[in-house]
């Protein structure tokens, strides 16, 4: 039997052969499972700019859990932590079905402050459900039909597993605010948006990539978009495989990495996968149209309760950028000031990425954010009028792996992680 291999970036054919199982739209929310959702919540709400637009807690009559919705423009993300089990719970009013004090302890247990629900909008969630389960898709929520008491729309809601303890969250239905049904909405009576936009992508790591990947291709129908092997990240010290799952649309990017063995160090996604005990999301990837602005506001908040960032590489890394990306991609005012705040540049054979990776944002040295701007794919090549941004138009930053596993493999010499392979 021939072993089975990646082809690697460049020689890596892209083909998009329409093969979801059930129509799949674009991301919805993610849900962060922790131990303490006030404290989390507020941290995010100022480091990234988010807006608190809806609860649900004792004060809304949910006496087994404390929920926050933040919000910036479609980005949306859910704060949710366990209250204790031995309270009266009777008469409790919650959004989420199947919930269990079980679950979420365990899974903080296991995880720490991590990514419980990957959530996309779909037309009909019990049809992807069904379809997703007849093709392998292990249940975890059967289809719940839910009605919002606050606005009188409802949604449908059920979910597989995704990788590890994660979920793969189907929501379908007429019900158009920021989470499901039920939370109870709050005025937001001055926006902190500082331009973030919505989730561009979404990095599980796993132990064995083509089970994994095999796995929810066969659940859902996505289809390959991308992949890159060791030899693509362009350092001898450590590495990884990825391959990128998409859907027809390709507003669903969900990379999937394993760990590389035989390097003089422990691959960083092993690293990860102990850390998480386990498979799990390691970064989110969120957009905004306009980087410098996105990144001075977040790099002023890093010293009040923000975010680091991890270290910027060196000038000579600088110098290359006009004839890496092109020479008109960016003014000199603007190359001046991506050297300053430390972003990174790359472009793949549609348009350019400008991106920048968070450092750990939780105790341990696992999920972790990247801030990204995509420039071009945003006209039509005949009329040149304006039209919506290709997903993945400028591509994952190949050209930026060897500087970014650097700048981790030196924040892992910081926090003393034991490296040997």
């Amino acid at each position: 039997m021939t072993e089975r291999r990646l082809v690697g970036h460049d020689n890596f054919v892209r083909h998009n052969p329409k093969s979801d199982r059930f129509p799949i739209h674009r991301f919805h929310h993610i849900e962060f499972w922790c131990s303490d959702a006030t404290n989390v919540a507020r941290r995010f709400q100022s480091a990234m700019g988010l807006d608190l637009v809806a609860k649900s807690d004792l004060s809304t009559g949910n006496k087994k859990y404390i929920s926050y919705v933040m919000k910036s423009n479609e980005l949306t993300i859910v704060f949710t932590a366990p209250y204790s089990y031995k309270i009266d719970q009777e008469g409790s009013v919650e959004p989420h079905p199947g919930f269990t004090h079980d679950d979420i302890h365990k899974f903080i247990i296991e995880h720490g402050n991590a990514v419980r629900a990957v959530t996309v909008r779909v037309d009909d969630a019990r049809v992807a459900f069904e379809r997703a389960v007849e093709n392998g898709g292990i249940p975890v929520l059967a289809p719940h039909d839910l009605n919002c008491r606050y606005t009188g729309k409802s949604c449908t809601i059920s979910e597989i597993r995704l990788f590890g303890s994660g979920v793969l969250r189907f929501l379908s239905g007429e019900f158009d605010g920021p989470a499901i049904p039920n939370y109870e909405p709050v005025a937001v009576t001055r926006s902190n948006c500082i331009g973030l936009t919505r989730i561009d992508h979404i990095v599980n790591n796993v132990p064995k990539l083509f089970e994994a990947v095999d796995y929810l291709m066969g659940a859902t129908g996505f289809h390959e978009f991308s992949e890159f092997t060791a030899d693509d990240v362009g350092t001898v010290d450590s590495g990884l495989n990825s391959m990128v799952l998409a859907n027809n649309n390709e507003f669903v990017l969900l990379p999937v990495n394993e760990p590389t063995f035989g390097t003089p160090r422990k691959s960083q996604i092993q690293n990860f996968l102990e850390h998480n005990n386990g498979a799990g999301v390691q970064h989110i990837a969120l957009k905004t149209d306009d980087i410098f602005h996105t990144m001075r506001e977040m790099k002023s908040r890093t010293a009040l309760g923000g975010f680091d960032f991890m270290p910027a590489p060196g000038p000579e890394y600088y110098k290359k950028i006009p004839s890496r990306i092109g020479e008109n991609v960016l003014t000199a005012a603007e190359l001046e000031e991506l050297e300053r705040l430390g972003l990174l540049a790359d472009k793949d054979d549609q348009g350019v990425l400008l991106q920048v990776f968070t450092q750990p944002v939780g105790d341990r040295p696992t999920v972790f954010f990247e801030i990204i701007q995509r420039v071009g794919c945003d006209k039509d090549p005949v009329t040149q009028a304006k039209i919506e941004q290709a997903a993945g138009c400028g591509g994952f930053g190949k050209g930026n792996f060897s500087e970014l596993f650097k700048s981790i493999e030196n924040y892992e010499k910081m926090q003393d992680v034991v490296v040997r392979k």
